[in-house]
């Protein structure tokens, strides 16, 4: 195994960085193929969310991760290098282990990474990116984030980021009483965004989603009203809070927008939260008087506060992870160490078989009983001298002593 895990999130790069590197969900299945071509790549798996893209590969040595992102985002290495982080073999297990648990996550205990983490691996198993290696790993992280939600509070009472934007839009107007709502993009996060909404006193939700189904189906939900998603600009004016976390890949309220909005509003404030990567509203939006605009990388300063609180939940969770990289990686030395064991064994068997047909013409006086048995002292001779080197390879093996594995497997390589 060459493990190395590539990627970005909202602690290495800037929002403006993400935004270039933001795959849709739509566009994961292709991405993740285009991945798996590379050269030297075995297995590949992309995790896209609004806060990281992450590239986890099984690869030959080679830089096959590398190309993929600069070519398939037509970015040069200058503006992507200073952003990317890298992890390879027992630090990438670590890694993924941590983003799976939501130790890594802008809000510390988030449920929704683990769901987007098992996503990408459908898609990658759907398009035959995954295979030995990578669904080895994946089945690890996926029981090991159950292992952290069972036995610590890291997940007590729900946060996501979602629940973070309507913290902040609490602190903006003081109440949520009676104020309207739209959100533009009917997916999980807006559903997030609607509960907390409601459970804080918002009055009204308006759902614009560019398939008109599901927005009928998430107002439902919430006593709402799905309004067509082209008519935007004719709804937009009655809300207070305009949440959007689209995948349009593009502005839908810029400046003028902006203005047209607060005209139609008389002056009276619109806050938009922005959850989307890439952006669904112009930063500059923010320069207009009355309109007040947040990313989600503005959700951060929220958040902070959210990890002081679970930061002795996050130090069990961490614990839990080291042990889990650990047992991960005697099991792959103990699967390493049996071909090995194989191996040896097979070939002292070559040496006995051949040593014994060079002496064939000085054994052909012998009994069948007699050749039986100078079979099996033969036989019993090689076992007798292989038990050290095998027991010493499994007891690497289950201490993690790669090195003691490697320096056997050297000592016993006929192929030099």
């Amino acid at each position: 195994m060459s493990l190395l895990l590539l990627g970005v999130n909202h602690k290495s790069a800037p929002l403006d960085v993400r935004e270039r590197l933001a795959i849709p969900a739509g566009g994961l299945a292709q991405a993740t193929r285009s991945l798996a071509d590379q050269p030297g790549v075995r297995e590949a798996l992309i995790l896209s969310t609004c806060n990281r893209v992450e590239l986890l590969v099984d690869e030959e040595q080679g830089s096959g991760a590398r190309a993929f992102l600069q070519e398939y985002f037509s970015l040069q290495p200058r503006m992507l290098e200073p952003h990317l982080y890298e992890f390879r073999e027992q630090e990438a297990v670590r890694h993924l282990f941590r983003v799976a648990s939501s130790l890594d996550s802008m809000v510390v205990g988030e449920p929704q990474i683990l769901g987007q983490v098992k996503d990408s691996y459908a898609v990658a198993r759907e398009v035959g990116a995954v295979s030995t290696t990578l669904d080895r790993l994946l089945q690890s992280a996926f029981a090991v984030a159950k292992k952290v939600r069972t036995e610590t509070e890291i997940g007590s009472s729900a946060v996501s980021i979602a629940s973070v934007a309507v913290d902040l839009a609490k602190q903006i107007f003081g109440s949520l009483n009676k104020s309207q709502v739209m959100l533009v993009g009917a997916g999980k996060m807006s559903e997030l965004a609607a509960r907390h909404l409601i459970a804080q006193g918002a009055e009204s939700i308006l759902v614009a989603n560019r398939t008109p189904e599901r927005a009928q189906r998430l107002a439902a939900e919430f006593h709402g009203l799905a309004v067509p998603f082209d008519d935007l600009m004719v709804h937009a004016p009655k809300a207070d809070i305009i949440v959007t976390s689209t995948g349009a890949g593009r502005h839908l309220f810029d400046v003028a927008q902006a203005q047209a909005i607060l005209h139609k509003r008389r002056g009276k404030p619109v806050f938009f939260i922005d959850i989307a990567v890439p952006r669904d509203v112009d930063p500059a939006v923010n320069r207009v008087d009355g309109a007040f605009v947040y990313s989600i990388d503005d959700l951060q300063q929220v958040s902070a506060s959210n990890l002081t609180e679970r930061a002795r939940e996050a130090a069990d969770a961490e614990r839990i992870v080291t042990e889990e990289v650990d047992r991960f990686q005697h099991r792959l030395l103990g699967l390493d160490a049996v071909p090995a064991i194989v191996s040896l064994q097979e070939a002292a068997e070559q040496v006995r078989v051949g040593e014994l047909a060079k002496a064939r013409s000085s054994l052909a006086s012998l009994t069948p009983e007699q050749q039986a048995a100078v079979d099996a002292v033969t036989r019993s001779m090689v076992n007798k001298m292989l038990h050290g080197p095998i027991a010493g390879m499994r007891a690497a093996a289950n201490s993690g002593d790669t090195g003691a594995l490697a320096a056997i497997r050297r000592l016993f390589d006929r192929s030099r």
